[in-house]
């Protein structure tokens, strides 16, 4: 079993990490859900397809073509830490409204308890969970979609537990013709209907937006997501990268204006992405460079993965580093039962 020091470990990375980090609970709602959002940077909302998957971080992202569709995700994260998500959704009438429904859970394992003393207090384990039912609507004679789900969230660390519940609201612009996606969506909008220990905690709120195209004349798609918009600056000083010159003097680490905007970018692409194989990279530019190490190629930020069909199977895997010293895995599997995609 693990110790008990590897969960404070994770606490304090998962907080330290950024700067927008620490300030909510229920962190698990924006972990990548799939392999292809974890290949395309760790967020995408832009997403117009047959995987139900792609509704779980924007609900206007439903659609008539995830009709009959089930996708199964399983991700082996870091420290043994292992979560997954589940999803289906279902055309309602001929053309326009879908609904969907989804599962987030994630395991944190089993640990090794002690107190203050050093004295073993016996093993707990820690675990979360999200149930959430989704619709989306095409505005009539337009290319706009509307898409809202509910979330039931309950969570367990250790013998405290809480019980939430959250709205996801998105709007997405799909023109057909130019195969253009543009998209925004606020994530996470709820409260806690129960506390672990009378402390009230926020939610983990995103705004977040997306534009992808495919290009006309070669099989690529392009993804640029932003992140995080509902808070400007999340760049921070690092003490670590202060330079001192020969003299003495130090030069605070300082991120500049730019610099800050990249935090919020993510950028992906799909190669070959209407066929039965396709490949996809990802780079995000905040997780690239909270993590990286000076003068050392880490490689953080980095995703790539490749999906195949099989009938009416698509498998997909996505690799995705974070650093030298940490990566992950992330497998997935849609089941299409009516074999048209």
């Amino acid at each position: 079993m693990q110790k008990y020091r590897v969960i404070l470990f994770l606490i304090l990375g998962w907080r330290l990490s950024a700067q927008i980090g620490g300030q909510a609970t229920y962190q698990f709602l924006n972990l990548s859900a799939s392999p292809k959002q974890a290949a395309l940077g760790g967020k995408n909302i832009t997403g117009y397809s047959y995987d139900p998957t792609d509704a779980l971080y924007n609900p206007a992202a439903i659609n008539a073509e995830m009709d009959n569709q089930i996708s199964l995700n399983y991700i082996n994260y870091l420290a043994d830490v292992n979560y997954g998500s589940a999803s289906y959704a279902y055309l309602f009438d001929r053309r326009t409204q879908v609904f969907h429904t989804g599962i987030q859970y994630i395991n944190y394992g089993s640990f090794d308890g002690y107190d203050e003393f050093g004295n073993a207090t016996g093993s707990f384990s820690g675990g979360e969970a999200a149930l959430s039912f989704g619709y989306a609507y095409n505005l009539p004679r337009t290319n706009f979609f509307i898409g809202a789900q509910i979330k039931l969230i309950t969570s367990k660390l250790e013998q405290y537990t809480s019980l939430g519940g959250a709205v996801d609201l998105g709007v997405t612009y799909y023109d057909e013709d130019l195969k253009l996606v543009i998209a925004g969506a606020l994530r996470n909008l709820g409260t806690q209907f129960t506390t672990y220990h009378e402390l009230h905690e926020s939610l983990p709120t995103e705004f977040i937006v997306g534009i992808s195209q495919t290009a006309s004349n070669i099989p690529v798609r392009w993804h640029i997501t932003f992140e995080n918009l509902q808070e400007w600056n999340i760049a921070f000083s690092n003490s670590n990268r202060n330079e001192t010159d020969l003299n003495g003097n130090v030069t605070k680490d300082d991120p500049s204006f730019f610099n800050n905007v990249l935090r919020h970018t993510i950028v992906g692409a799909e190669f070959f992405p209407e066929s039965g194989f396709n490949l996809r990279l990802g780079y995000s530019f905040r997780r690239g460079e909270e993590l990286r190490i000076l003068d050392q190629r880490a490689f953080a930020g980095i995703s790539a993965g490749l999906s195949i069909k099989f009938n009416k199977i698509r498998l997909s895997y996505t690799y995705a580093q974070f650093s030298s010293a940490a990566n992950a895995s992330f497998f997935g599997l849609i089941i299409d039962l009516q074999n048209r995609y």
